[in-house]
Protein backbone atom coordinates (compact mmCIF):
# COMPACT_ATOMS: atom_id res chain seq x y z
CA UNK A 1 0.00 0.00 0.00
CA UNK A 2 1.18 3.51 -0.85
CA UNK A 3 -0.31 6.52 0.94
CA UNK A 4 0.15 10.11 -0.19
CA UNK A 5 0.38 12.81 2.47
CA UNK A 6 -0.34 16.33 1.26
CA UNK A 7 2.89 18.13 2.19
CA UNK A 8 2.18 21.77 1.37
CA UNK A 9 1.74 23.10 4.91
CA UNK A 10 0.78 21.80 8.34
CA UNK A 11 1.29 18.52 10.20
CA UNK A 12 2.29 16.34 7.26
CA UNK A 13 5.55 15.12 8.86
CA UNK A 14 3.67 13.73 11.85
CA UNK A 15 1.32 11.77 9.58
CA UNK A 16 4.31 10.41 7.69
CA UNK A 17 5.87 9.29 11.00
CA UNK A 18 2.67 7.40 11.88
CA UNK A 19 2.66 5.71 8.46
CA UNK A 20 6.35 4.82 8.87
CA UNK A 21 5.58 3.31 12.30
CA UNK A 22 2.81 1.24 10.69
CA UNK A 23 5.19 0.02 7.95
CA UNK A 24 3.20 1.75 5.20
CA UNK A 25 4.93 3.36 2.21
CA UNK A 26 4.32 7.10 2.40
CA UNK A 27 5.00 9.77 -0.19
CA UNK A 28 4.93 13.50 0.51
CA UNK A 29 2.67 15.09 -2.12
CA UNK A 30 3.76 18.50 -3.39
CA UNK A 31 2.99 18.25 -7.11
CA UNK A 32 0.42 16.24 -9.10
CA UNK A 33 2.98 13.61 -10.15
CA UNK A 34 3.43 12.62 -6.49
CA UNK A 35 -0.15 11.28 -6.47
CA UNK A 36 0.73 8.60 -9.04
CA UNK A 37 0.01 5.14 -7.70
CA UNK A 38 -1.33 6.32 -4.33
CA UNK A 39 -3.85 3.95 -2.76
CA UNK A 40 -4.98 6.56 -0.22
CA UNK A 41 -4.40 10.23 0.62
CA UNK A 42 -4.09 12.14 3.89
CA UNK A 43 -4.91 15.86 4.11
CA UNK A 44 -3.24 17.09 7.31
CA UNK A 45 -4.07 19.78 9.78
CA UNK A 46 -2.66 23.25 9.29
CA UNK A 47 -4.28 26.46 8.11
CA UNK A 48 -7.14 25.62 5.77
CA UNK A 49 -7.15 28.81 3.71
CA UNK A 50 -3.38 28.56 3.20
CA UNK A 51 -3.59 24.89 2.22
CA UNK A 52 -6.43 25.76 -0.19
CA UNK A 53 -4.35 28.46 -1.88
CA UNK A 54 -1.36 26.12 -2.08
CA UNK A 55 -3.53 23.36 -3.60
CA UNK A 56 -4.41 25.82 -6.36
CA UNK A 57 -0.91 27.24 -6.92
CA UNK A 58 0.70 23.77 -6.96
CA UNK A 59 -1.88 22.56 -9.51
CA UNK A 60 -3.08 19.88 -7.05
CA UNK A 61 -6.67 21.03 -6.51
CA UNK A 62 -8.17 19.39 -9.60
CA UNK A 63 -6.15 16.14 -9.27
CA UNK A 64 -7.30 15.82 -5.64
CA UNK A 65 -10.89 16.51 -6.72
CA UNK A 66 -10.53 13.68 -9.27
CA UNK A 67 -9.30 11.33 -6.51
CA UNK A 68 -12.36 12.23 -4.43
CA UNK A 69 -14.61 11.54 -7.45
CA UNK A 70 -12.80 8.25 -8.10
CA UNK A 71 -13.45 7.12 -4.53
CA UNK A 72 -9.83 6.87 -3.34
CA UNK A 73 -9.73 6.64 0.47
CA UNK A 74 -8.98 10.03 2.00
CA UNK A 75 -8.37 11.00 5.63
CA UNK A 76 -8.64 14.70 6.45
CA UNK A 77 -7.60 15.91 9.90
CA UNK A 78 -8.45 19.36 11.29
CA UNK A 79 -7.79 21.65 8.27
CA UNK A 80 -8.18 18.55 6.10
CA UNK A 81 -11.71 18.16 7.49
CA UNK A 82 -12.45 21.77 6.55
CA UNK A 83 -11.21 21.23 2.98
CA UNK A 84 -13.27 18.06 2.58
CA UNK A 85 -16.51 19.41 4.11
CA UNK A 86 -19.45 20.33 1.90
CA UNK A 87 -19.97 23.62 3.74
CA UNK A 88 -17.62 25.90 5.69
CA UNK A 89 -19.88 28.26 7.61
CA UNK A 90 -17.25 30.90 8.23
CA UNK A 91 -14.98 30.25 5.27
CA UNK A 92 -13.61 32.82 2.89
CA UNK A 93 -15.48 33.27 -0.40
CA UNK A 94 -12.37 32.26 -2.35
CA UNK A 95 -11.64 29.20 -0.18
CA UNK A 96 -11.81 26.01 -2.29
CA UNK A 97 -13.95 23.11 -1.11
CA UNK A 98 -13.53 19.49 -2.12
CA UNK A 99 -17.20 18.84 -1.18
CA UNK A 100 -16.32 15.25 -0.29
CA UNK A 101 -18.39 14.71 2.86
CA UNK A 102 -21.81 16.10 3.81
CA UNK A 103 -20.79 18.16 6.83
CA UNK A 104 -21.09 21.80 7.75
CA UNK A 105 -18.10 22.96 9.80
CA UNK A 106 -16.96 26.11 11.52
CA UNK A 107 -13.23 26.92 11.40
CA UNK A 108 -11.45 27.23 14.77
CA UNK A 109 -14.78 26.41 16.42
CA UNK A 110 -13.12 25.16 19.60
CA UNK A 111 -11.20 28.43 19.97
CA UNK A 112 -7.76 29.85 19.38
CA UNK A 113 -4.37 28.19 19.89
CA UNK A 114 -4.49 29.04 23.62
CA UNK A 115 -7.75 27.06 23.89
CA UNK A 116 -6.16 23.82 22.65
CA UNK A 117 -6.94 20.73 24.72
CA UNK A 118 -6.86 16.95 24.87
CA UNK A 119 -9.88 14.78 25.60
CA UNK A 120 -10.48 11.04 25.88
CA UNK A 121 -12.76 9.88 23.06
CA UNK A 122 -14.76 6.71 22.56
CA UNK A 123 -14.15 5.76 18.94
CA UNK A 124 -16.48 3.17 17.41
CA UNK A 125 -14.51 0.01 16.68
CA UNK A 126 -11.61 0.80 19.04
CA UNK A 127 -11.14 -0.78 22.45
CA UNK A 128 -10.48 1.77 25.15
CA UNK A 129 -10.29 5.56 24.89
CA UNK A 130 -8.38 7.44 22.22
CA UNK A 131 -6.80 10.78 23.18
CA UNK A 132 -8.08 13.49 20.88
CA UNK A 133 -5.68 16.42 20.48
CA UNK A 134 -7.69 19.54 19.56
CA UNK A 135 -5.68 22.51 18.25
CA UNK A 136 -7.72 25.36 16.71
CA UNK A 137 -10.07 22.57 15.72
CA UNK A 138 -13.14 22.89 13.52
CA UNK A 139 -16.57 22.27 15.03
CA UNK A 140 -19.08 20.16 13.12
CA UNK A 141 -22.39 22.06 13.04
CA UNK A 142 -24.35 19.72 10.77
CA UNK A 143 -24.01 16.06 9.83
CA UNK A 144 -25.65 14.86 6.62
CA UNK A 145 -27.66 11.62 6.40
CA UNK A 146 -24.91 9.70 4.55
CA UNK A 147 -22.29 10.42 7.23
CA UNK A 148 -21.43 7.89 9.93
CA UNK A 149 -20.25 9.51 13.18
CA UNK A 150 -17.43 7.45 14.73
CA UNK A 151 -16.66 9.65 17.76
CA UNK A 152 -18.17 12.61 19.55
CA UNK A 153 -16.97 15.17 22.06
CA UNK A 154 -19.61 16.91 24.16
CA UNK A 155 -22.34 15.83 21.74
CA UNK A 156 -20.59 16.98 18.56
CA UNK A 157 -19.12 14.76 15.86
CA UNK A 158 -15.30 14.83 15.90
CA UNK A 159 -14.56 11.72 13.78
CA UNK A 160 -16.78 10.73 10.88
CA UNK A 161 -16.76 8.97 7.56
CA UNK A 162 -18.82 8.74 4.42
CA UNK A 163 -17.80 6.08 1.94
CA UNK A 164 -14.03 6.28 1.50
CA UNK A 165 -13.73 9.75 3.11
CA UNK A 166 -12.75 10.00 6.77
CA UNK A 167 -12.46 13.28 8.70
CA UNK A 168 -11.49 14.28 12.22
CA UNK A 169 -11.63 17.59 14.10
CA UNK A 170 -8.68 16.46 16.19
CA UNK A 171 -5.10 15.46 15.33
CA UNK A 172 -4.77 11.67 15.64
CA UNK A 173 -1.18 11.93 14.41
CA UNK A 174 -0.22 13.83 17.59
CA UNK A 175 -1.74 11.39 20.08
CA UNK A 176 1.01 8.76 20.10
CA UNK A 177 -1.76 6.24 19.34
CA UNK A 178 -1.77 4.64 15.88
CA UNK A 179 -5.28 3.15 16.02
CA UNK A 180 -7.25 5.78 14.04
CA UNK A 181 -4.74 5.55 11.18
CA UNK A 182 -4.79 1.74 11.43
CA UNK A 183 -8.58 1.68 11.25
CA UNK A 184 -8.64 4.08 8.27
CA UNK A 185 -6.00 2.03 6.44
CA UNK A 186 -7.78 -1.24 7.19
CA UNK A 187 -10.82 0.03 5.28
CA UNK A 188 -8.84 1.01 2.18
CA UNK A 189 -8.09 -2.55 1.10
CA UNK A 190 -5.01 -1.21 -0.67
CA UNK A 191 -7.02 -0.87 -3.87
CA UNK A 192 -8.90 1.85 -5.68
Amino acid sequence: MKVGVLALQGAFREHREVLDALGVEAVEVRVPEHLSGADALILPGGESTTIGKLLESSMLLEPVRRLVADGIPILGTCAGMILLAREVLDGRPDQPSLDAIDLAVRRNGYGRQADSFEAPLHVDGLAGPFTGVFIRAPVVERVGPTVEVLAEHEGRAVLARSGAVWVSSFHPELSGDLRVHERFLSTTGGER
